[in-house]
């Protein structure tokens, strides 16, 4: 118990004082302390949301984690944090209202803290466009690891050896996303249906982006350097999943508060968890230790991709994310469970 204690210590911590800044911001608006109390509620279930909807995230994480160096995986734990929280969760939705009102940085945060229901407006007009994008992102991490001709372990396999086999045929998961990206942008508005295409081809130029400089930085050159060098491709390409993985949340919590700055705590206090989560699965070989664990969790991305896609369409409750993944991750740790019982040396 104390040996999990030890990874979460720290998240509990910052938590408490993420809580009691949730207080004060509330009671700072509302000028009552019912007001705050209401605001820490608030912060409190949206970091619950955030660690049901990001469990998922935390094992794909860890796939790539556990092939970066200890410095760099303390990085992800440190710089990667403040991206997450300050950068995906405050400052990129000030950005893109910033963009989309054609206002400068200062006068986005003044609308955020003076306007909350002009911003929150604002911010919801291009969900269309942030879920192309991250929906985007997130089908081609899924489909890149099924569609690997290489992948010998299946967990359902009638259908995931097939997609392996498939996987020879060159830029199959890019010509699956396109149609698929084609499909749901003709059931938007005729008007956002080129932004949404313009979105979603910009989240599949990220994600080759992202895997070139990840391929360009593990080209073999020498010693140390060279897998510094290689863990830091790893580091981009988890802080970019990462943000694709934070879009939902960042939306769906618009639902919940219009009020950035306990959006930022809420879903802030959410991604330290899912953070220490991930360490705790590399340092323990958690993945393993679970055979099919990795398969489910990518099956949760799949998921998450297809119903951001279909959030363009038709409203789907955060809450259905959150259950989907947890479904399947638990379904591979079940199926992981029983393949080790069969396979005990007696």
């Amino acid at each position: 118990m104390s040996s999990i204690r030890k990874y979460f210590l720290g998240s509990f911590a910052w938590s408490l004082v993420g809580l009691v800044a949730a207080f004060f911001i509330g009671y700072y608006y509302k000028g009552t302390v019912q007001g705050g109390l209401e605001a820490l509620f608030i912060a409190f279930v949206l970091s619950l949301l955030e660690v049901s909807i990001s469990f998922d995230n935390a094992v794909v994480n860890a796939t790539v984690l556990k092939d970066m160096t200890p410095l760099w995986q303390h990085r992800f734990l440190t710089w990667g944090m403040l991206i997450a929280v300050f950068g995906m969760r405050l400052v990129f939705p000030l950005l893109i209202v910033a963009v989309v009102a054609h206002l400068g940085p200062i006068e986005a945060l003044s609308m955020a803290a003076l306007r909350p229901d002009e911003y929150a407006k604002i911010m919801l007009s291009v969900h269309h466009e942030v879920s192309a994008f991250g929906g985007s992102f997130l089908m081609l991490v899924a489909l890149k690891y099924f569609f690997d001709s290489e992948k010998e372990i299946h967990w359902i396999t009638v259908i995931e050896k097939p997609l392996a086999q498939m996987g020879k045929l060159e830029a199959i998961e890019i010509g699956i996303c396109l149609i698929c990206l084609w499909v749901f942008s003709k059931y938007v508005p005729a008007d956002e249906a080129m932004p949404v295409m313009l979105s979603g081809i910009a989240g599949i130029l990220v994600f080759l982006g992202v895997e070139a400089i990840g391929t360009f930085l593990q080209l073999p050159q020498e010693g140390i350097k060279d897998v510094h060098k290689a863990s830091f491709g790893m580091f981009l390409y988890l802080e970019v999943l990462d943000a694709s993985f934070s879009f939902d949340g960042v939306i769906g919590a618009f639902a919940i508060t219009n009020n950035l700055f306990i959006i930022a705590v809420g879903l802030g206090i959410g991604a330290l968890f899912v953070r220490s989560l991930t360490i705790m699965m590399v340092d323990k070989g958690t993945l393993d230790a679970f055979r099919y664990l990795e398969h489910g969790a990518f099956w949760a991305v799949a998921a998450l991709a297809s119903i951001m896609f279909m959030n363009m369409v038709v409203h789907i409750p955060e809450i259905i994310t959150g259950v989907v993944g947890a479904a399947l991750i638990g379904a591979s740790i079940y199926s992981s469970h029983r393949y080790r019982l069969k396979h005990a040396p007696s």
